[in-house]
């Protein structure tokens, strides 16, 4: 099974997608709490503020030393890593992608078919990579969830490609 996935067609820049290194992006998501409590959007002014100010305060009640709950909280974070259930939204890389004006629809190629959305509804899309800390190998390399959850239990699998038209 490959693990790369092409983003082509009605695009300005064919993509290559590698969901294995997804785990170090930033704007992966935890998807049990994902489907639990969806994100409501926020200010990424506001968000910038908080957690800018949540630095400052942690350096001003315990100093710029580096205390042992830091390495705690990275070990922690290790083993969230590895047991976690990790995906990412599908709308960065739609964007970086660039569809063209007359595009309209993406379909993934799966293994037994070809499953569209409209271009609006594909940009909702959460790409699910990795299951209790594993690659999604032996029917991935990503699963396609719907922003709702209505396929949290039966997601696309075995997607080969993504198709702009």
């Amino acid at each position: 099974m490959n693990s790369i996935i092409m983003l082509k067609g009605k695009v300005k820049y064919t993509l290559t997608l590698d969901p294995s290194v997804w785990i170090f992006d930033d704007r992966k998501l935890d998807m049990d709490v994902f489907f639990e409590h969806p994100p409501e959007q926020k200010d990424e002014t506001e968000a910038y503020t908080k957690a800018v100010s949540k630095h400052w305060d942690r350096e001003i009640q315990e100093g710029a030393v580096f205390p042992p709950t830091l390495k705690t909280e990275k070990k922690f974070k290790k083993q969230e890593l590895v047991n976690g259930t990790f995906g990412i939204l599908f709308a960065p890389f739609l964007a970086n992608a660039s569809p063209t004006e007359d595009a309209t629809n993406v379909s993934f190629k799966t293994k037994d078919a070809l499953i569209s959305f409209s271009l609006e509804e594909a940009q909702k899309l959460i790409f699910g990579f990795s299951q209790d800390g594993k690659p999604l190998r032996e029917d991935g390399p990503i699963y396609v969830y719907l922003p709702d959850g209505s396929n949290r239990n039966n997601p696309i699998k075995y997607v080969e490609e993504i198709i702009v038209t």
